[in-house]
Formats: structure tokens, sequence, C-alpha cells
């Protein structure tokens, strides 16, 4: 009789590290007086033309340490992004054994024509430095990985330190990630080494792609469903540094959406977030939002109205040079982008969102009543915050062509909150009554936000424009020439132009997403 083996869960926080800052390890008391041990480890990744695996949430790898061959299969859970379910067993070369998949969660997949179509992918290659630091109640193994990613067509190089929780709390293997990053530029990693090796494959190694579906599950309770939310967040924000360090604007966008959707996400969960750990997350994710923001605000605004418009009437007065002087300004707010991000304050902050996820003080409430709201049900709680939501939308939509921007702007904000909490929630009505209604209320709900942001950059790319011509008294100065001045009414011009027919698309959204009928 065959019996299914356990499922050794895999706990770890990973640490990118520039290789010209390894010497500063040293300067760590808590790794200094650690014993360690050096070995080359090669691993090799299979899987089929089709990526099978890698398409149902598995990873296949085989590993040679020295002499030995240790096969590995994960199980990569969407929700989770620092535990991962694994087995390993040891074989006779590299060649993967079929036999060791079963009693995995791999087994159903497994048959033997998907076998024989089992290739090696890529490799990673690397010089391993381990130490073991056991004192007290913690045990945490401390992986220093140097080497490379190959392809055989590409190549990366491969910094990483990989901190693995043996025994202790997880707050023990935060407080060590946090000493690392204060010590040296280590920033935390939610890819593993094998998404590394698949972006590479594919050519998305700098790539700014959209957040992928929070999978939630209607026996999860609320408090679960928050860290599966957060877990999209915080890794749509890490997962475009890359894209943004490469200079791509979709980065800063895809980023700032990954603030917005933790900020929306804080939001909707707020009546478990009133300790003061949180208070304090939500003015460092302003921080960063509000960096990011010049850069996107001055790439919309040179892309959709700036270089179409030079380009039909370059020959305008002052029209050329304003144009300029708006993309410079641009590359400088892209800079300021890439500074911040680059920053000791960022580094520290990916950590502590990670850290509030996991283990934050929100989380063990001392009030019954509290208490009692973090253990319901996720589906009954998504319902309820999800009316209220569309409840405050309906009414501030119904007056939209009496609002003002002020006010047009509370509506988008509404809006935002209600998409993003349509997007988290989305997964647990798919099998509910009212599914049907799930597609088409987001189409909707979509279209206008689209329109309202319209709205928005209007207001926003003239106060650009006026600023940039020194015209608005609140820049503090204002400048006289006559070239400048003519360039700015005309682009304020041109912007307010299309105020009336964003306005009408925006009221007709409203009204055409007020009379839909919910899916929740």
């Amino acid at each position: 009789m065959e019996h299914e083996k356990s499922t050794p869960e895999e706990l770890e926080l990973k640490l990118e590290v520039p290789a010209a800052s390894l010497s500063d390890l040293g300067n760590l008391p808590t790794l200094r007086t650690q014993p360690a041990t050096s070995q080359t480890v090669v691993s090799v990744y299979y899987d089929t033309d089709k990526q099978k695996l890698r398409r149902n949430g598995f990873l296949l790898r085989v590993r040679r340490i020295g002499d030995r061959h240790v096969q590995t299969i994960k199980a990569v859970r969407g929700s989770q992004l620092f535990a991962r379910d694994e087995w390993e067993d040891e074989i006779e070369d590299e060649t993967p054994d079929m036999r060791l998949a079963r009693g995995t969660a791999l087994e159903p997949l497994v048959n033997r024509k998907l076998w024989e179509r089992l290739k090696p992918i890529f490799e990673t290659r690397v010089q391993r430095k381990t130490f073991c630091i056991c004192d007290g109640d913690r045990a945490i193994e401390v992986a220093l990985d140097r080497g490379r990613i190959d392809t055989g067509e590409h190549a990366q190089p491969l910094c990483e330190l990989e901190l693995e929780l043996a025994r202790g709390t997880k707050a023990a293997l935060f407080d060590l990630a946090r000493e690392v990053a204060d010590a040296l530029p280590a920033r935390l990693a939610l890819r593993s080494e094998a998404e590394r090796g698949f972006s590479l494959l594919d050519g998305t190694e700098t790539t700014s792609l959209k957040a992928a579906l929070v999978e939630l599950r209607p026996e999860m309770r609320a408090d679960d469903g928050l860290r599966a939310i957060g877990r999209s967040c915080l890794r749509q924000v890490a997962d475009k540094v890359p894209a943004l360090e490469a200079g791509d604007p979709e980065g800063v966008h895809q980023m700032r959406v990954g603030l917005r959707r933790l900020r929306a996400a804080m939001s909707l969960f707020g009546d478990f977030l009133s300790d003061t750990q949180s208070a304090a997350l939500k003015r460092e994710v302003k921080w960063l939002t509000k960096e990011l923001a010049p850069a996107r605000e001055l790439e919309v605004l040179v892309q959709r109205v700036v270089i179409p418009v030079n380009r039909q009437h370059a020959r305008l007065s002052g029209l050329s040079s304003m144009a300029r002087a708006l993309v410079r300004q641009r590359g400088d707010a892209l800079d300021q982008a890439r500074a911040a991000v680059g920053s000791p304050r960022f580094r520290r902050l990916l950590l502590d969102i990670a850290g509030w996820i996991e283990i934050g003080r929100w989380a063990s409430p001392r009030d019954d009543l509290l208490r009692g709201r973090i253990e319901m049900p996720i589906t009954t709680f998504a319902a309820a915050a999800l009316q209220r939501s569309w409840r405050k939308l309906r009414k501030k939509g119904k007056a939209l062509r009496e609002l003002d921007g002020r006010g047009r702007h509370k509506l988008r904000i509404q809006g935002k909150k209600l998409r993003y909490a349509s997007e988290f929630f989305a997964t647990l009505f798919q099998r509910r009554k009212g599914a049907k209604r799930q597609k088409p209320f987001l189409s909707k709900l979509k279209s206008l936000q689209a329109s309202l942001g319209e709205l928005n950059d209007i207001v926003v790319h003239e106060d650009l424009i006026r600023a940039n011509a020194h015209l608005d008294g609140r820049a503090g100065t204002r400048r006289t020439d006559p070239t400048s001045a003519f360039a700015a009414g005309y682009l304020t011009g041109h912007e307010d132009a299309r105020l009336e027919a964003a306005l009408e698309d925006a009221a007709q959204a409203c009204a055409t997403l007020v009379r839909t009928k919910p899916f929740w």
C-alpha cells in the first residue's frame, strides 16, 4: 500500500545582494562568528517544451552537490510568497526519477508520456557558502549563492542570500533579514531562482507585467484573505523594480498600481488595522507613491498630449521649446523614481510590508469583537465590503455632473477602490449565484474608471503645463516670456477642449454602471 509523502513546508526569505557589497557581510556580528562551509551547486530545471509543469504550478529540479544528486519537486501556491511545499529525494544521477512523484502533489499530472517529454530547460551554477545561526530558540540556515543562471542562449549573474527557518518564529527570520538589509544594500527578492530562469528564457526579465489574479478560497478566514491580497500587492511592487531600473515607464505605472492596490486593501480591511504599525506602514507606502507620481504624470502628458500636438503644430511659437522642457522634466522625474527605488528606505519598506503581512500586529488583536471580525469567513466579509463600496460609489455617481474637480477626484478614488475590491474577491464569486454578472460588471466599472481617469488627467496636465511655464502663481515666480505663455495657453486650451466630451463620457459610464446589478 502506497503512503502519501508528508508535505514539508519550506519557509524562507531571499535577499538580492550586489556582488560588490559582499565584503560587508563580514561586518555583521551574527554571521562573523559562524563557521561556514563552501561548495559548488549545479541545479538543472526540467519541463516540457510547452512548460506544462510550470503552467500547472510545479517545478522539477535535479541538483548536483559534489557526487550527490537530489531531485526536488515544488508546488508553488498562488497565495504564498515565503512558503512552498516541496519534496526532496536523493537519486542515482542527473536523470529525474518518475517514481518519486508518487505521494506528492505532482502525482495526478504525471504519466509516462509527460515524463518522456521532459528536458533540461535551464541551469543555475553557484558557489554556495552556508552558515547556520543556532542560538536560543532559533535556528536559521543562511546560504550565500554567487554564480549565474544559464539558458544556453542567455545568462544572468545571480547573487543572493537565502534565509531559511529551521526552528523558531517567523519574527526571528524577519529580524535577521532586517539586520542584513541595514548592513548592506540587500533587497527582498520575491522571485525564486526558477522564476528568474523562466523569465530569462521567455525574455521577460525586465518586462512589466500586470498583477496576477488573487486566489481566494471560500473556506478562508478574513485574515487569510488579507494576507493573500497583501502578498499579491507586494509581489506587484517588488517585481517591477527591474523594469523601472531599466527605464521602462510601464514599470513605474505598474508599481504605482501595486501600491494603490495595497492602499485599497488596507482601506477595505480598515476595521482590522487600528494599530500603530499599520499606520506607520501607510505613511511609508504613501511616501513611495508620491515619489513615483511625477514620472507617471509627465509620461502621460508627454506621450498623449505634448508629442502629438508638437508634431502637428511644431511651428507654433514656443511649442517646441516647451516640449523639450517637459521631456527633460520627464527624465528628471524618472531619475527621482529610480533614486527612490534604489534607496535604503525602499529596501526597508519591502521588508516591512512583508513582515506586516505575515506577522503584523493587526493579526493578533486583544479585543474579542475585533478577533471575531478577523476570523469571519472571507466570503461573508467580501460581500459586505463590496456592498459598502458599491453604495458609496452609486451615491456619488448619481451627482457626477454637479461635482467639481475635487468631487470628481473623490469619485474616481471610490471607483478604484470598488474595482480593486471586485478584482481581489473575484474568485470567491465565480461559482455562486450572480457569477455571470461578474464580467459585465467589471467591464463597466473599468469604463467608468477610464473616463474618470481622463478627467483627472486633464486637470493634472493643465497644472503641469502652467507650472512649467511659471504661469501658476503657486509656483512662486512668473515668467514674462510671451512665447512660453502662448505655448502654455495653447496646450492648456487643447486639454480644456477635451473636458466637456470627457465629462459626458464619464456621466454615461456612471449611469450605465449604477443601473447594473452587482455580482456578489
